[in-house]
């Protein structure tokens, strides 16, 4: 991660925590749940661990945190943590969770078969419950529609590999690698979510917030694909406090983490961004997969990035139809599209002006005019 990266993900931290705090000071506070439990989350201070921990808090539960202190340290003050790194062998490595027992784990953090694999192997004897977030791109195929949890996984060729690849190639097949590892350590005690992407208040990525921030700007905005396209999407309150309700139900198995409940048009995406942004001037120019296809060698086409969109059409037509069925039963919901997109509208105005500055997706204005003026 570059500089200008950490420097961006610590403003938004920040605001994410803000926003979190008053998301629980609403009337509608969590109720305490009717048995408290002893979590240990890993991480707890980037993206899902301030849209979860506050939650748990809430629900009365004790929450402990184990990680480097690098992050975002002065959240959660009234929390113990506890220090060290996910690889072993590192510094003390996991040698402060020796002997701690804990009702559940919640690992949203483990990138790494080794590194879940050392984690699990040493809190199995004294954890009853193992939450492994892990991801849509565990899957090994696309191309096909409405998927559910007992696809073909991905794999790799070298399974000791530990980097993720200059195009994030090894990423899903690292994941199921991670999956496996806890697995095998909790055995039947294990629960394997798996989102697809993460988006709301706190996401420094820019994959979602591009197209909430880009409306509200107004003018001719391009857009790929077409309205029909679908789209699939967490808000990152809804999977924090899922997983929780999953901790507190002591719930097993696999899910998919993808919403909403009902197929999500693309366009419909895109209406509600600028409905929330209320740019009077907002016009959409949407660019066909033909028209991408005819300037893909060109300039600004060539390097432009499109985020979270993703072509409904070949290897990856399925990536956006993920079943949701088994995790809606087991509890998961989905708070509005309009409510997502409006609290990431704030949640970005709250940061700091050169944060909000730090473009980490989409095409620039320049680009984007250029593509304008290419197409006609």
């Amino acid at each position: 991660m570059t500089l200008e990266r950490r420097e961006f993900l610590s403003a938004s931290l920040a605001a994410a925590a803000l926003l979190t705090a008053r998301a629980n000071a609403r009337e509608d506070k969590p109720a305490k749940a009717a048995k408290p439990l002893s979590i240990l989350v890993f991480g707890g201070t980037s993206f899902i661990g301030p849209a979860m921990v506050p939650y748990a808090t809430a629900r009365g539960h004790k929450v402990t945190l184990f990680n480097r202190g690098k992050t975002r340290p002065e959240l959660f003050p009234e929390l113990e943590k506890l220090r060290g790194d996910r690889d072993p062998a590192k510094g003390d490595g996991l040698k402060a969770l020796e002997g701690k027992k804990f009702d559940v784990v919640i690992d949203d953090c483990g990138y790494y078969p080794r590194h879940v694999k050392a984690s699990a192997e040493l809190l199995a004897p004294n954890a009853a419950h193992y939450i492994y977030v892990s991801s849509i791109s565990a899957y090994a195929d696309n191309t096909t529609e409405n998927q559910d949890e007992d696809a073909k996984l991905a794999e790799l060729a070298d399974p000791t590999v530990e980097t993720m690849g200059a195009q994030y190639e090894n990423y899903g097949g690292l994941k199921v690698l991670c999956e496996r590892a806890a697995e095998a350590a909790f055995k039947d005690r294990a629960t394997i979510v798996r989102p697809g992407y993460i988006v709301g208040p706190g996401d420094w990525t820019d994959r979602f917030t591009y197209w909430v921030v880009r409306a509200e700007r107004g003018g001719t905005m391009l857009v790929p694909g077409a309205a029909t396209d679908p789209l699939q999407i967490i808000d990152v309150r809804d999977l924090g406090e899922w997983m929780i309700r999953l901790a507190e139900q002591k719930t097993l198995g696999r899910f998919n983490a993808c919403g909403p409940k009902e197929r999500l048009p693309w366009g419909n995406v895109i209406d509600t961004c600028g409905r929330v942004g209320g740019a009077k001037d907002l016009k959409v120019r949407w660019v066909s997969i033909d028209e991408l296809e005819k300037h893909k060698d060109e300039e600004p086409f060539k390097s432009a990035n499109f985020s979270i969109w993703a072509p409904y059409v070949g290897e990856s037509k399925g990536f956006h139809t993920w079943k949701n069925e088994r995790g809606v039963k087991a509890g998961l919901t989905f708070r509005t599209l309009e409510d997502t997109v409006r609290s990431t509208l704030e949640w970005w105005k709250a940061l700091p002006a050169d944060s909000r500055g730090k473009q980490l997706a989409g095409p620039t204005a320049e680009q984007e005019a250029e593509m304008l003026k290419k197409l006609g």
